[in-house]
């Protein structure tokens, strides 16, 4: 393992993943060139819920690609092959139970950001179109998720590509031609979710072999569940912290205005493209990570984990650098609205930073995720959220959204440095299971 081998799982992974925030950030650009600020408004509040109901969820691709990288590396098809059905059953069961409690979670949204009237109007319109597509949107996780954890790194980002390029055609040609404005961006975004998963089984019934041997009740014994549920429920956790923090970040900037919310809302998306950016090296580093637990490898584990530390430092580099050189462009994508504008050149330069806190902690999230080890990504999300709660109950009243966005650099930088110090620990356990005779085999979900 090389620079040039990682980089070419992490650079294909990291066009992928980013194509993900493009949904918000398309929909956002194109009801920015509207005139009112609101229509931002809308969708950014729209936005942040559907990231939340899928974020809650999202270790279901998180999970699944780890999994399957270690059935892989033990080159164990049955196990592969479950590390595909498990979650894929409890993804369409979960997006089926969005769809039918989509009022209250309306409400309690609308409750729990309090945006001005006209921006709660189209944030409803956005969502109760959106939400059809909830048992889509979490399958393609699942697929996803798979298809990188089988080292199908072309087909996903194929699929995500799809996906985006739909939903840019069809919200140009809803809200430009046919002036459908928020209602538009929301149905393109649905459309282009369901044609993804339709493209996605496709995929996997070329992809997928069934064993002579699989038993579908076979995998379903209470062992594999536990290992699964154990390690998911740890995600899940730090889900709901990194939510928090940002549906308390949106709650907190709609107190300031209109204007204040939709140029936090175009800092958040240009964040978004960062994080994305940084969460495809985690892939590269969970999928290498996972196949050299499964292999037994340790020179390849060593390799990754020094790869991505290296690597999350020039990406850094190159982000912030990108963004300070253009940010003008940058934002002129997102809206052309003169006051937005101006509030966004205001409140930028905290994007600048968010790179060199954040990298620690996004990257080598996946490292741990590849070691199915997610008791230390939980407990840094707790810590840091800690951290994000005790800087915005200091900063906000003294310094306004200055202060909010000094809380969240606060705990970009806590989820970095909390979770660098379980490494030595995670490399003395690893080392001692690569030793063990019992890892003969890929530790999946058995």
């Amino acid at each position: 393992m090389n620079h040039r081998m990682y980089l070419s799982l992490a650079i294909p992974l990291t066009i992928s993943t980013m194509s993900t925030p493009l949904l918000g950030a398309v929909d956002t650009a194109v009801v920015g060139k509207l005139s009112d600020p609101a229509y931002i408004g809308g969708v950014a509040v729209g936005t942040i819920i559907f990231n939340t109901m899928y974020w809650l969820f999202g270790f279901l691709r998180v999970s699944t690609s780890a999994f399957a990288a270690q059935a892989e590396g033990a080159r164990d098809e049955t196990q592969s092959l479950m590390a595909l059905i498990r979650p894929f059953m409890i993804a369409a069961i979960i997006g089926l139970l969005f769809i039918v409690i989509q009022k209250p979670i309306l409400n309690v949204s609308l409750a729990a950001i309090t945006p001005e009237s006209d921006v709660a109007a189209f944030a409803s319109d956005y969502f109760s179109i959106r939400i059809w597509g909830a048992p889509f949107a979490l399958m393609n996780y699942v697929i996803l998720g798979w298809l990188i954890g089988k080292s199908r790194i072309k087909t996903s980002l194929f699929i995500q590509v799809f996906m985006n390029l739909i939903n840019i055609v069809l919200c140009l040609l809803f809200v430009n031609r046919f002036s459908w404005s928020v209602t538009g961006v929301a149905t393109a975004s649905l459309i282009s979710e369901i044609a993804a998963f339709f493209v996605g089984l496709l995929v996997i019934r070329k992809v997928v072999s069934i064993p002579e041997t699989f038993s579908l009740r076979a995998g379903f014994d209470y062992t594999s569940l536990k290992k699964m549920m154990v390690v998911n429920r740890d995600l899940f956790i730090r889900t709901i912290c990194l939510i928090t923090v940002f549906n308390l970040f949106t709650a907190k900037g709609a107190t300031f205005g209109t204007e204040t919310l939709a140029a936090n809302a175009v800092l958040i998306q240009i964040h978004y493209l960062m994080a994305y950016c940084f969460d495809g090296f985690a892939n590269a580093s969970s999928l290498l990570i996972g196949k050299a637990i499964g292999s037994r490898d340790v020179l390849l584990y060593k390799k990754t984990l020094a790869l991505s530390a290296q690597w999350g430092l020039y990406a850094s580099l190159i982000l912030a650098v990108l963004y300070w050189l253009f940010s003008d462009k940058i934002i002129l994508l997102f809206t052309n609205i003169p006051g937005v504008i101006e509030l966004t050149h205001v409140y930028g330069l905290w994007i600048v930073i968010f790179p060199f806190t954040a990298f620690i902690g996004l990257i080598f999230y996946g490292v741990f995720t590849g070691a199915t080890e997610a008791v230390p990504v939980r407990n840094s999300m707790l810590l840091a959220l800690l951290a994000f709660l005790f800087v915005q109950f200091l900063a906000v009243p003294q310094h306004g959204n200055h202060g909010l966005w000094l809380a969240f650099l606060v705990f970009s930088l806590g989820r970095s440095l909390f979770l660098a110090l379980y490494i030595p620990r995670l490399n003395r356990k690893i080392m001692i299971l690569m030793d063990e005779e019992s890892l003969v085999k890929a530790p999946s979900y058995n």
